[in-house]
């Protein structure tokens, strides 16, 4: 039983990070929208609060939900991962995981009702964050093991500051265009 929970939490794993990852474009485009003149702007946020709700209540969040049950399934199945130190970390990120889905949630929220907090550049940086999220998770996941965790640090921190690098170098080029 065991392999097919696992396949089933996998599966689910992929759908909510997509759900994420795009989630947050839809924010980088609809906060960009708010630029443009009426009637576009109007049109285009009708359009995003329609494509971020389905997006968010069809298929991402009910994805965090069976990654989450299929997860504590797992553990049901295997108590014995709850004696490894690398399932207690990758926890850990998981829980922040699920704070970011929050605050994704919240944002999708504000920008119904108008209000656009962040800019472009600051949403594109915040989607790196769930990339942060995916490779601690995966790596910890895969490697199990939670003794390295000073070089799994400083390799999220270097990969962190690259992607961030990376999204600064994209805003230096979009502008000059």
């Amino acid at each position: 039983m065991y392999p097919y929970v696992l396949a089933i939490h996998i599966i689910f794993v992929v759908c909510w990070m997509a759900g994420l990852f795009y989630m947050v474009r839809l924010f980088i485009y609809h906060t960009e929208a708010q630029e443009r003149p009426q009637p576009d702007r109007k049109i285009l946020s009708d359009q995003f609060e329609i494509m971020e709700k389905k997006l968010w209540w069809i298929i991402t969040t009910p994805s965090m939900y069976l990654v989450i049950i299929a997860g504590a399934t797992m553990v049901y199945l295997n108590t014995g991962l709850l004696k490894m130190p690398w399932l207690h970390v990758k926890l850990l990120f998981v829980a922040g995981l699920i704070v970011y889905h929050f605050i994704c949630q919240s944002k999708m929220k504000q920008m119904a009702n108008g209000v656009f907090k962040w800019s472009s550049t600051h949403l594109r940086i915040w989607n790196e964050v769930a990339t942060i999220f995916l490779f601690a998770i995966v790596f910890l996941a895969v490697v199990k093991s939670a003794v390295n965790w000073i070089f799994g640090v400083i390799g999220i921190i270097l990969f962190s500051v690259i992607i961030m690098s990376a999204v600064k170098t994209y805003k230096y080029f979009r502008e000059k265009k």
